[in-house]
């Protein structure tokens, strides 16, 4: 059983994640969590729990919730998923860490505003506060990602990290649901050339592959001292459909992802991301 978090503010934007996420894991037995949550001055009450109330300032909030709960359940695939809708008020990442720790969640999935092509977009610093602060998976899925799941996927990566098992099976547990082709991309500012251990955590990447998925993946290697044009290029060259790094690589990946001026998580492309935590 997978327990997947879906933050939701009813906005088209968590819609498409929450649709995503119900088409990617069709097929899996999964208990889906829709979290609400509002700002601690609109509970009415002092604590972060919420219990529906008699006055009538809820009950717009609460339509909304049973409105948002019947067209969900719709899409459910009877048998194997099941919906648990939450509604707190508080600190967004303090909520959601609490969920993630109570509810034993496996992932947490989050929408935001997409682009058309290659152009700016930008996903808010919720996003990217969950990304880095809440130790759990997280898919981001832009507004204008397609609806289908990812026949070809890249993990960026530099090889500076080694490959536990809990990254391991979350890779496979990706490409069996998805069963989608795999290109493991470095890209190299330099020579080209990797340290010992650089090598050492790719021969160890490498040898799993081959030994789990040895006809559905490949190994890329490109040079370019502008990471981000050299992923986004690859992207569009390979057609790929989703991007996957792991956490411990966003320092890596900077330039791609982090605007350095403000906290908020920047992407040019309408792929979903999907970010691996241990």
């Amino acid at each position: 059983m997978k327990y997947i978090l879906l933050p939701t503010d009813f906005s088209a934007n968590s819609w498409n994640a929450l649709e995503y996420a119900l088409r990617f894991f069709k097929n899996e037995n999964c208990t889906f969590y829709i979290l609400h949550i509002g700002e601690l001055k609109d509970s009415g009450v002092n604590s972060n729990s919420f219990a529906f109330s008699a006055k009538k300032t809820f009950s717009p909030i609460k339509e909304k919730i049973n409105s948002f709960s019947i067209r969900v359940e719709r899409l459910l695939v009877p048998q194997k998923h099941h919906l648990i809708v939450l509604h707190e008020y508080g600190s967004f990442i303090d909520i959601i860490r609490k969920t993630v720790y109570e509810k034993k969640i496996n992932l947490i999935v989050m929408g935001t505003k997409g682009s058309s092509g290659i152009g700016t977009a930008i996903i808010g610093s919720n996003t990217g506060d969950v990304i880095t602060k809440v130790i759990c998976n997280v898919m981001v899925i832009p507004e204008n990602a397609p609806l289908t799941k990812p026949k070809k996927i890249a993990f960026a990566t530099d090889y500076n990290i080694f490959y536990t098992h809990p990254i391991l099976n979350t890779l496979s547990d990706q490409l069996r649901i998805s069963k989608a082709n795999f290109n493991v991309l470095n890209v190299s500012q330099a020579n080209g050339l990797l340290s010992s251990t650089q090598e050492k955590n790719k021969e160890y990447l490498q040898d799993y592959l081959e030994e789990i998925f040895v006809d559905t993946h490949n190994f890329h290697s490109v040079s370019n001292k502008n990471i981000k044009e050299a992923i986004l290029n690859f992207i569009s060259d390979n057609q790929i459909e989703m991007l996957t790094m792991v956490a411990k690589n966003l320092n890596f990946f900077q330039q791609l992802l982090f605007d350095t001026t403000i906290e908020k998580l920047s992407f040019h492309t309408t792929i979903p991301i999907f970010v691996l935590h241990e």
